[in-house]
């Protein structure tokens, strides 16, 4: 069993909506994790001489180092930004969560900056809101999102919905394929279920692939016993790491992966959906058709966690 990778969480944040329900739901997450650390962490983009002004303009750092320039970022911090932060910080202990916050703040592009935190920190887990938007125009806009989850291949990724219930993570969704990858997003499960006291229902899900129906059968082996074996085997982990066997079930269906998925998805009801996927860039997921990216484009509204672990 792998260890529990929520003793440091990176929330990014910004004065949006979008980052209120990403608290939110860390709140919901972590409530019970008393030995976790958190860190919110806002990046400064654009307004205060960006990296790219230094190409356009050689005094830019000269003025970035006057003491005018200085203060006045000092005071846009102090006026603009620690504000919110704090709000953050309180609206998250004010969910349950006694464990230790930090509030971090860096310059440049954001992207870039979370990636690079995350790796140096070596923050095992994010939790960050995002923007709805097609695969392809999240490609080509570099969405910050999407950058984060093809630039952090090493670390959990929560990724908030749109609609988020007063209980974030009553019904989860954990697809399965019997795969490795598939099996880290049941051991990241089992340990949720550790330290979350309202999960209300598990749907462990496996869909038999059409696609590779008849070569199972010419491999002498019956995709029907093998789907229900996996899913067997899912539901025991969970259940022998404490979670109670009638917040299970299991449902198998036959079809191919990425379409199922989606559709349980979106017709379930579901809170939080897990997915353990093997890293790919942007263009191989686009041209390959991945579970997970096709799943993040298609589930706006559920919390989607992407498992790499």
């Amino acid at each position: 069993m792998t260890a529990c990778s929520f003793e440091k969480v990176l929330l990014p944040v910004d004065r949006s909506e979008n980052s209120q329900r990403a608290i939110k739901f860390a709140g919901a997450l972590l409530s019970e994790a008393t030995s976790s650390e958190v860190t919110l962490l806002y990046v400064m983009t654009g307004g205060y001489l960006s990296d790219r002004m230094k190409n356009i303009d050689f005094r830019a750092e000269l003025i970035k180092q006057t003491q005018t320039f200085k203060k006045i970022r000092e005071k846009h911090i102090e006026e603009n930004i620690i504000p919110f932060l704090t709000e953050y910080e309180n609206n998250i202990k004010k969910l349950g969560f006694k464990g230790n916050i930090l509030k971090v703040i860096e310059e440049g592009e954001a992207g870039n900056k979370i990636i690079e935190f995350a790796k140096d920190k070596k923050i095992p887990t994010l939790v960050m809101a995002r923007r709805g938007m097609s695969e392809w125009k999240g490609y080509i806009l570099g969405s910050v999102s999407n950058k984060i989850i093809h630039g952090l291949l090493n670390q959990n990724i929560y990724i908030v919905g749109q609609k988020i219930k007063e209980n974030p993570l009553a019904r989860i969704l954990l697809p399965v394929d019997g795969s490795e990858y598939s099996m880290r997003a049941v051991q990241h499960l089992a340990c949720v279920g550790k330290i979350v006291k309202a999960i209300q229902k598990i749907t462990i899900f496996r869909v038999i692939n059409v696609s590779l129906y008849l070569e199972r059968v010419r491999q002498g082996i019956d995709p029907e016993a093998e789907a229900e074996e996996t899913l067997s085997l899912a539901k025991k982990i969970l259940v022998d790491e404490g979670i109670k066997p009638e917040l299970i079930e299991t449902k198998s269906v036959a079809g191919f992966p990425k379409d199922e998925i989606v559709k349980e998805a979106q017709e379930g009801g579901y809170d939080l959906l897990l997915i353990g996927r093997k890293g790919r860039s942007a263009i191989k997921d686009i041209v390959l058709g991945g579970v997970s990216s096709s799943v993040l484009n298609n589930c706006f509204e559920q919390t989607i966690a992407i498992i790499n672990q």
